[in-house]
């Protein structure tokens, strides 16, 4: 229900005029034709005529015998009525499909109004952290501008005022300064190199190692998937036999019942077990044997199920079973 909440919350239609209500209506107009089809072509039945026993006295002409109105056939009203309800079924399901193909475009609609609006966002996050990376970098450029020419500026007053008071001096440190300097310069590039070249290895060590456990974890969700497979196969055939044993404990075979009759059901389950349909879909040819199959399957209040949901949508959510007067399939 809360599936179908969402449905008419999104649309903004009254459950009244949603796609299933429309959909179940049909379904019950359908039926109802059908059966008031078959109440107006249903034979009624005649009294046999009375015999009378007359001799004749004068010849006379013969007057012609009315001809037998004719009966339709029960058979052939059977037919119609089989072809009417699954001409109804095949309305039913034919407006059940496009209601779903409306709604999965709705959905794929949605989809990539959602996915225009990430990619917009994630545009518009792209050019402004690259607005904002240009605009840091043109004031750091205009800090070291400034700090060059203040820098450049006290060096000159130095020089000249060291010039005049010690020239000969001014020179020697100058050139033992700019040794230095040529020095630490080399040993900050030979650190930063360093830096650098350890940065990258540690980043390929990082990139292995992620690599390594991605390919752990693959290998280990394949192995769980395989082994959930095996599992759920393993529980489909144990629950199958499971439902088998209880339908053949309720079932009561007609005496009517003859080898060679097959009735398919189609059995729609609960996840908490409990029968939420079952559907003849081809019948044997026997009603008895057919109402026989049907009240089995109705009978069991609660039919064994494994616990694992996706085991459950995959093989039990609605299964087919054969009847046959020896076994079910």
């Amino acid at each position: 229900m809360k599936g179908h909440e969402r449905d008419y919350t999104s649309t903004g239609q009254p459950p009244w005029k949603s796609p299933l209500a429309f959909s179940l209506l049909l379904h019950g107009a359908l039926i109802l034709v059908a059966l008031v089809g078959w109440h107006w072509t249903t034979p009624s039945e005649e009294l046999p005529p009375r015999s009378i026993a007359a001799t004749l006295v004068v010849q006379q002409p013969q007057a012609p015998q009315p001809e037998a109105v004719p009966q339709p056939d029960p058979e052939d009203v059977r037919r119609r009525q089989e072809e009417q309800r699954r001409e109804a079924e095949r309305k039913a399901a034919e407006a059940e499909r496009q209601r779903a193909e409306a709604e999965r475009q709705r959905r794929e609609q949605e989809r990539q109004a959602a996915a225009e609006r990430e990619r917009q966002r994630q545009a518009q996050a792209r050019e402004a952290a690259r607005l904002k990376a240009e605009a840091e970098a043109r004031e750091l450029a205009r800090q070291k501008a400034e700090e060059e020419e203040r820098r450049q500026q006290e060096e000159a007053r130095a020089a000249e005022a060291e010039r005049r008071r010690r020239e000969a001096e001014e020179r020697a440190r100058r050139e033992r300064e700019e040794q230095e300097r040529q020095a630490a310069e080399e040993r900050r590039r030979e650190q930063e190199r360093q830096l650098r070249e350890q940065q990258l290895k540690a980043l390929a060590e990082q990139a292995d190692r992620e690599r390594e456990q991605a390919r752990r974890r693959q290998a280990e969700a394949a192995a769980a998937a395989r082994a959930h497979e095996q599992q759920m196969l393993s529980d489909r055939d144990k629950y199958h036999l499971l439902i088998k044993q209880r339908l053949n404990q309720a079932w009561y075979r007609p005496p009517s019942a003859t080898e060679g009759m097959v009735a398919r059901l189609r059995i729609t389950l609960l996840p908490n077990g409990e029968l939420a349909s079952v559907q003849l879909i081809q019948g044997s040819g026997n009603t008895a044997f057919d109402n026989s199959a049907l009240s089995a399957v109705r009978s069991i209040s609660r039919y064994p199920l494994p616990d694992d949901r996706d085991t459950f949508e995959r093989y039990f959510r609605q299964f087919t079973i054969e009847f046959t007067p020896q076994e079910l399939r």
